[in-house]
C-alpha cells in the first residue's frame, strides 16, 4: 500500500473549518475548503506520497498491475471511482447525471454538456448531520403547498402538478419553471414563503444565496432530507438533487457529466436536463447501512463502478478485515489505524488515505478509529 497526498478543492460553498479540523490543521482556513479528492481524476489526482507521482501517471504506467486485468477490460486504464470528503457550508446547485448509455451517445455526438463518455452515479454518507435535497416528492403535496401561497403566477405550475399522471405532472412543472425563468415570480414566491416552515423556509433560505433563481421554486418539488451520521443518500442517474449543508464521505463514478437545474450562475441546459431526469416520486431517499460483519457495514448500490465499506474499530472490535477485490482507497476519518495488505502496511490518522493495488487481497485493519474503503465490487 502507498500513502496518498490528496488535493483539496476550494469552492465558495465550502467550509473553513471542517476538513482542516478533521486533518488536525489550524482552523479557520483562509479560504473555504469544499472537497478532499482521493483518486486518479485528471483534474486533481492524488499523489503517491513517497515518489510524488500522481496516481493517474502511476496507473498509466502499469494499468494491469494497479487496476487488475478485469478492471482494465471493464473500465479502461482508469480508476472508475472517486472518493471525497465533502464539506458544504452553503447549498450547492440542483443537478442530475445521465445514464451510461446517454453519456456515451451524447459525448460521441459532441454535445457541449458532456465532457466524457461515463455516467456519474454517486452516494454520500453523512459524517455529521447533513441536509440535502434528493428526488421528487409527491406532486399533489407540492401543488397544495404552492397553492396555499396565493401567488397568481404559480397557477400554471400548480395546475401542472395536479395532473393524475405523476410523471407528466413533474415534467410539466419543471419545464414550465425552467424554460422561461421569471425572477420577479421567484421574488414574489419567496416573499409569500417568509415566516412559514417546511418547504417554504427552504425557499427563503435558498433565495438568500440565489435571488431570482428559478431553482428556488424547483427545489420545493424535492424531498428535503436530514441525514444522521452513518445514513446515506444515493443519487442514481436521473435523480435531481442538491447538497445543502454538512460533512460527508462521497463516492462516485469518475465522471464530470453534470446537468444543472438551477441554484447556480452556470449554464442550465433545460432540454437536456429534462431528457435525463427521472420524473418519479422518491418516497424514501435515505439509504441505511447494512451490517456485513463485526464492526463492518456497507451501503449496497446497483452499479459496478464502486462499493463502499465502513469499519469502526474500538475496544470491542480492535481488528477488521476489509473485503478484497480490485483497486482500493482506504480513508481514516477518526482515530488512528494500521492497514496491512500483507506486503507494505501503512498507518493512517484522521484525514489520511492510502491506495492498494488490485493484486492485494483482504486488508487487515487494526487500532482504534473509523475507516472507509472505496473499491470496485
Amino acid at each position: 500500500m502507498e500513502l496518498l497526498d490528496s488535493p483539496i478543492r476550494k469552492y465558495a460553498w465550502g467550509s473553513q473549518t471542517a476538513i482542516a479540523t478533521l486533518q488536525g490543521r489550524p482552523a479557520p482556513t483562509a479560504e473555504p475548503e469544499a472537497e478532499l479528492w482521493m483518486g486518479a481524476h485528471p483534474a486533481s489526482p492524488s499523489r503517491l506520497a513517497v515518489s510524488g507521482t500522481t496516481l493517474t501517471d502511476a496507473i498509466a504506467a502499469d494499468p494491469a498491475g494497479l487496476l487488475g486485468a478485469a478492471g482494465v477490460e471493464r473500465f479502461g486504464a482508469r480508476l472508475p471511482f472517486l472518493l471525497k470528503i465533502l464539506a458544504a457550508a452553503q447549498p450547492l446547485s440542483l443537478q442530475a447525471h445521465p445514464t451510461l448509455a446517454q453519456a456515451r451517445e451524447a459525448h460521441a455526438a459532441g454535445h457541449p454538456s458532456y465532457v466524457d463518455a461515463w455516467h456519474k452515479p454517486e452516494m454520500l454518507v453523512a459524517l455529521t448531520e447533513f441536509d440535502a435535497l434528493c428526488g421528487f416528492r409527491d406532486p399533489a403535496v407540492t401543488a397544495a403547498d404552492l397553492a396555499a401561497l396565493g401567488v397568481a403566477g404559480l397557477e400554471e405550475t400548480v395546475g401542472a402538478l395536479r395532473q393524475d399522471d405523476k410523471a407528466a405532472a413533474l415534467h410539466d412543472a419543471v419545464r414550465g419553471l425552467l424554460a422561461k425563468p421569471d425572477a420577479a415570480l421567484v421574488d414574489e414566491v419567496v416573499a409569500a414563503c417568509a415566516g412559514r416552515g417546511g418547504a417554504y423556509a427552504l425557499a427563503v433560505e435558498l433565495a438568500e444565496q440565489y435571488p431570482g433563481d428559478a431553482g428556488v421554486i424547483v427545489a420545493m418539488l424535492l424531498n428535503r432530507v436530514r441525514l444522521h451520521p452513518g445514513e446515506a443518500v444515493w443519487m442514481p442517474a436521473g435523480n435531481l438533487h442538491a447538497y445543502l449543508r454538512g460533512v460527508g464521505v462521497e463516492i462516485m463514478a469518475a465522471s464530470d457529466n453534470v446537468l444543472r437545474g438551477g441554484l447556480t450562475p452556470k449554464h442550465v441546459d433545460v432540454e437536456e436536463l429534462l431528457r435525463v431526469l427521472r420524473f418519479e416520486v422518491l418516497d424514501d431517499p435515505v439509504t441505511r447501512p447494512t451490517q456485513v460483519g463485526p464492526g463492518l457495514v456497507t451501503w449496497p448500490v446497483p452499479v459496478d463502478d464502486f462499493t463502499l465499506h465502513r469499519a469502526v474499530l474500538d475496544a470491542g472490535t480492535p481488528a477488521v478485515r476489509l473485503p478484497g477485490g480490485g483497486p482500493r482507497i482506504v480513508l481514516c476519518v477518526r482515530g488512528g489505524v494500521r492497514v496491512d495488505d500483507g506486503v507494505v502496511p501503512v498507518t493512517l490518522e484522521a484525514g489520511q488515505a492510502a491506495f492498494a493495488p488490485a493484486s492485494r487481497g483482504e486488508l487487515a485493519i487494526s487500532g482504534e478509529g473509523d475507516v472507509f474503503q472505496a473499491a470496485t465490487p
